[in-house]
């Protein structure tokens, strides 16, 4: 491969994992599973990449994985709550 194609492999690459953090925010208040899944890949890429993106992928990530873990903590509660109410805990 020349320099150019590594550039622009590189440069795809690095959209992708970006692109996996914006992701990770938006899945973390319908499926914060795959929200977690998102941002802790997004966020281990951002760390090992050196290109314009990695800091703001970083911080997307961080903020998606944050989020999903808020809001699983978040419907474990309810559904807790809900069972509470039926008499069944």
């Amino acid at each position: 491969m020349t320099k150019e194609e590594l550039k622009n492999k590189d440069f795809f690459e690095d959209r992708i994992y970006y692109s996996l953090g914006i992701l990770s925010i938006l899945l973390a208040f319908f499926n914060p599973i795959a929200s977690l899944v998102s941002g802790v890949l997004g966020f281990n890429y951002s760390r090992k990449s050196n290109y314009s993106l990695q800091k703001k992928t970083k911080k997307f990530s961080i903020i998606g994985i944050i989020l999903s873990v808020i809001m699983i903590i978040f419907y474990v509660s309810i559904q807790v709550i809900m069972l509470q109410s039926n008499g069944i805990f």
